[in-house]
This record gives C-alpha cells, structure tokens and sequence, in this order.
C-alpha cells in the first residue's frame, strides 16, 4: 500500500514548498491539499452538510489555491504526486480547471492526481451560480469537457448543461489520456455510477464513509461495465494508524494521513510519526 499526507494549505501553516520537500524525503508518495474559494460568513450549512456538526475550523476560510500551493509543491520535488483533495468542481469553470491541471501535469512531469468532489457548502456554491441541486450533473458534464480538452486536438462537446464549440487548448496533460480522475465522495448508487462512467478511482474519507465494506461493491461495477477493476484505484482520505492493515487486507490502494494546518514546528513531529508507522 502507498501512503499520503494532506494539509489545509493556509497562509498560517507550514509553506507548500517546504512541507513538500519534507514529505518526499520521508518516503510518501503523495501531497493532498483540499480547497474552497471562500466560506460565506452566513455560515447557513453545516460543516460537511452534517447535521448537528462542530464550528467550521478556521482553515476553510484561509486556504491558498490549491494548483498554485501543488505548482510550488511540484518545483521542489521529484516524483511526490500532487494531488487535490478535492477540487470543487461543479461550482468552477471547467476550461480554465482543464487548463490548470494540464499545466501542472506537464510542468511536474506527470504527477498530478485529480481529486474532485460535488460540494457541501450551498453559500459557496451559490455565490458561484451554482444550484446545489445541480451539483451532480454539473459536475459529470464539466468533467467530460475537461476530458474532451485533454485528449482532443480540435475539442468539442455537448451536453444538457454546457456546450464547447471546437477549440484548442495547450498544453495536454504528460499523463496520457489525462491524469487519472479521482472521487471524492461516499460510494451511494449515483455516485458509483458517475465512477464508472468517467472516474479513475474513489477517494472515501476514512471518517465518514464505509470503506471496507464498499470496496468490492465499487470495483465489481467497474467490472461489470467492462473496466479493469485493478486498474481503479481506491485511496482511503484522512486514514488512521490503527486501521492500515484492514485497509489493506479490503484491497485499499493508498492510505492519506492528516497534518495539522500547522507551523512547522508541530508539522514535521507529525509527519516523523506517520512515516514511522507506516514503515517509511
């Protein structure tokens, strides 16, 4: 099993390039950042939609952009995969999202893992003129275009929500056909059937979601749509210690430990520890 860590990359905590420079040298194969544009004050959804959830932390509000903090995650490493945990998709602009993940997937040399997700928070969503109740459709047909930008000399697409007329668009991703396209999201029947359809591997949240149990669920109907089910990678987000062999022994491909969003100071003790237990 490979192992991950993510962080909040906020302009309080430890800086991008230097925490990505640490991590590669311990031996992990890959950096996380999640993101959100902004949090609206009015603070009407819960944290994660969850009813009766604590205070939302202070670091949803203070994140960097995440393909600007993984491009200086990418400078200064080698072969540390960049991963975003998640991108928001349905409330972006699909042509410039397909425009950065292609520029860092060649600058880095293909390392770029693309961890995308539908959206909780219904302010933010909203002050983007997304609806919430779109989030699924807009998301599949975002990711489609994207997809169509990568692969396609003269791109185009239509769907039901959104249209490209032919257009060209450089630089392609290194990764052929694109970088592997990740969810992030419990395994319920739509979303399964969204992995199927255009997704390269499932990203569950270890403190949430049912991963052991759903593991062979999702890679039998990648089966039986006529995909390679190992070909699927299954990363468990926000992994505990005590849970790596389970993990692994369900067929989990990549556990990803939480650092706090934190100075140095208490950062690198964390990541000395998790690279000690995961016999980095």
């Amino acid at each position: 099993m490979k192992y991950g860590v993510f962080i909040f990359p906020t302009d309080t905590a430890m800086r991008p390039d230097h925490l990505a420079r640490e991590v590669e040298a311990r031996g992990f194969d890959s950096l996380w950042f999640p993101e959100h544009s902004h949090i609206p004050s009015s603070r009407v959804t819960p944290w994660g939609g969850q009813a009766d959830a604590p205070p939302l932390p202070e670091q949803y509000w203070r994140s960097h952009d995440a393909f600007i903090a993984l491009a200086y995650a990418a400078a200064v490493t080698e072969t540390l995969k960049l991963g975003t945990g998640i991108s928001l998709m349905a409330q972006r602009d699909p042509i410039w999202t397909a425009k950065e993940v292609a520029t860092l997937d060649h600058l880095s040399g293909g390392r770029v893992l693309f961890g995308i997700g539908y959206g909780w928070n219904k302010e933010e969503m909203a002050q983007h003129g997304t609806a919430f109740g779109d989030r699924r459709a807009l998301l599949r047909e975002k990711v489609l275009m994207m997809k169509a930008l990568w692969t396609q000399d003269e791109a185009a697409f239509e769907g039901e929500l959104m249209s490209l007329q032919p257009s060209w668009a450089w630089p392609k991703p290194a990764q052929k056909p694109h970088p592997p396209i990740i969810m992030g999201a419990g395994a319920g029947p739509k979303t399964v059937a969204d992995m199927v359809e255009f997704c390269d591997g499932w990203l569950p949240l270890a403190t949430r979601h049912d991963i052991v149990d759903q593991v062979s669920r999702v890679r039998d109907a990648v089966a039986e749509a006529g995909r390679d089910p190992e070909a699927f990678e299954i990363t468990a987000y926000s992994a505990k210690v005590d849970s790596l062999e389970v993990l692994e022994k369900a067929g989990v491909d990549r556990a990803v430990f939480t650092l706090p969003p934190l100075g140095a100071d208490a950062v690198i003790p964390r990541l000395d520890k998790l690279a000690t237990a995961a016999g980095l």
